[in-house]
């Protein structure tokens, strides 16, 4: 019985730092920025050029939920980078 336990605990442990390791992370100008940060940041931006190509063409009118699409658009961006980058 001690022994299941043990090997449990060992088991457990050793599940729990599998994801351990470097983050990755960008240094820009001596500080490391996440790059999940950049991503999220790059999604935003990426989001509002969307915008501004609707609104250019007269197309943001047909969006009845603009508070959700935008910022599902913003995630979709910042999700797709990150899945290019660092996957």
């Amino acid at each position: 019985m001690k022994k299941m336990r043990s090997l449990c605990v060992c088991m457990l442990a050793t599940g729990l730092l599998t994801g351990c390791g470097r983050a990755p992370s960008f240094n820009i100008l001596g500080s490391f920025f996440p790059a999940w940060l950049l991503c999220m940041v790059a999604g935003i931006v990426l989001a509002t050029i969307v915008n501004r190509i609707l609104t250019f063409y007269k197309l943001d009118t047909i969006l009845s939920w603009t508070i959700v699409v935008y910022p599902c658009l913003a995630a979709f961006f910042a999700f797709t980078l990150w899945l290019l980058f660092f996957s």
